[in-house]
């Protein structure tokens, strides 16, 4: 029986150990779970803690800066501060909705835009009208009245067209004049008036055809883009210096304006977003534009688009900036011959009379023989003798005689007073040999002559 209770003894013992065992790996896995709870527990409140952190900086910073981006972009857009602590999901969710939000300020702007650009369109066409009928009365009053404040406030009239005439066309709005194919040297007087300092602007005209001509459709619009430009030119380039505009033929392109200034020019910066506006982008928003807008570039850019030119802006070898406005061949065209130019319109450099002037001989060369009725003992300005009647329009003064104060009108008035002089006398049969008195008088006038020059 001894053994028996040793056994039973034994099995109780073994049974308590297992007993206390089991105890104690159940205490020990109780506080595991209860650290692993509260780990997760923590990590779950870092979690919550940085999800909040991202949602306040959210609804702080990024949807802010993301809608400062749409006007400046170069304006810092800020990310997830936390990425580790926050899911995938959760990231996802707060990028969506800075692109959410970013979309919707985008399409208020636009229909803000679009608002402002029909009110401003309906007011530019109405003022446009009324500026026009001012405009026809001027002109009225100016063959009625010879008082020069009319032709003043008719420029100014003018100025304030062309400014209504721009904010029209940047709103999407038609020119609102109509014109006849004219030719591209009258087309850049026209725009040269229409400037405050168009006195400033010089005009040389480097055409093989002088009566090359634009397209009725595109007549004005280009006049309204080279105003811009030689306005933007006059407004930052110095009162005392010139504004060069150079018009040019090229073979197969069309034609070229070339507009030079002496301005302060511009930095980086302003010419990546002059250039970008002259592209014609297909938005340009009034907001983006400054205040007050600057609307040159982006009327510019406008017209680029709807007409087919070309503009790109550099700097000048003058120190400024140089625009190049290119009108494709297909609007050129070339006028009859019957259509008569401007008369303020310069002349092609080509055509100046200075190639015709070696035919006149120079003052160290034989003098020009008189006719057989005339008479051989004249003082030696035999320069002036007569010509024939074909060249009786031409220049008379030698290319080494030029004098820079006297026009050309002057200087073939004289020679044509000198030439009617000799042809009246031999006509009259005088003498082989001239009096005393005759000479004298020529002398005198010849005189006179060298005194206006």
């Amino acid at each position: 029986m001894a053994w028996i209770v040793a056994v039973i003894a034994v099995i109780a013992a073994v049974a308590a150990t297992a007993r206390s065992y089991r105890a104690a790996r159940s205490e020990q896995l109780a506080v595991a779970h209860a650290e692993l709870a509260e780990r997760q527990a923590k990590a779950a409140e870092a979690r919550t803690a940085a999800l909040v952190d991202e949602i306040r900086q959210l609804a702080r910073k990024r949807i802010p800066a993301a809608a400062l981006a749409l006007s400046h972009p170069s304006a810092q857009v800020p990310g997830l501060r936390e990425a580790a602590e926050v899911d995938g999901a959760a990231a996802r969710l707060l990028t969506e909705a800075v692109q959410a939000a970013r979309t919707a300020v985008m399409e208020e702007r636009q229909r803000v835009d679009a608002a402002a650009r029909a009110a401003m369109r309906g007011t530019s066409a109405k003022i446009q009208s009324l500026l026009n009928q001012s405009q026809q009365l001027l002109h009225e009053l100016q063959h009625e009245y010879d008082d020069p404040r009319i032709l003043q406030l008719d420029f100014r009239n003018e100025l304030a067209l062309r400014r209504t005439q721009s904010t029209a066309v940047l709103c999407d709005a038609w020119p609102g004049l109509a014109r006849q194919s004219s030719p591209l040297v009258e087309i850049v007087l026209g725009a040269q008036s229409r400037v405050a300092g168009y006195e400033r602007i010089k005009v040389a005209n480097h055409l093989r055809d002088e009566r090359l001509a634009l397209a009725a459709r595109a007549a004005e619009p280009l006049a309204i883009a080279l105003a811009e430009l030689l306005a933007n030119a006059t407004a930052y380039s110095h009162p005392d210096t010139d504004v060069q505009v150079t018009v040019q033929q090229s073979g197969g392109r069309g034609a070229f304006l070339v507009v030079d200034d002496a301005g302060i020019g511009m930095d980086d910066d302003a010419l990546d977003r002059a250039r970008a506006l002259l592209a014609g982008p297909s938005e340009v928003l009034l907001t983006e534009l400054g205040d007050p807008p600057q609307t040159g570039f982006a009327v510019v850019g406008r017209l680029v688009v709807q007409y087919g030119f070309h503009c790109h802006i550099e700097s000048s070898p003058f120190g400024g900036m140089r625009t190049i406005l290119r009108v494709p061949a297909h609007l050129l065209t070339v006028l009859e011959d019957d259509h008569t130019l401007s008369a303020l319109a310069p002349a092609p450099v080509s055509a100046a009379p200075a190639p015709e002037r070696p035919a006149v001989p120079a003052a160290p060369g034989p003098p020009e023989p008189l006719p057989a009725a005339a008479p051989s003992g004249l003082p030696s300005r035999r320069r002036r003798a007569p010509r024939p009647a074909a060249a009786a329009t031409a220049p008379a003064a030698p290319a080494a005689e030029q004098m820079p104060r006297t026009p050309e009108q002057a200087e073939s008035s004289w020679a044509a007073l000198q030439q009617g002089t000799l042809i009246g006398r031999s006509v009259a049969g005088r003498a082989p040999a001239p009096d005393a008195d005759a000479e004298d008088h020529l002398g005198d006038q010849d005189d006179q002559g060298d005194e206006e020059k």
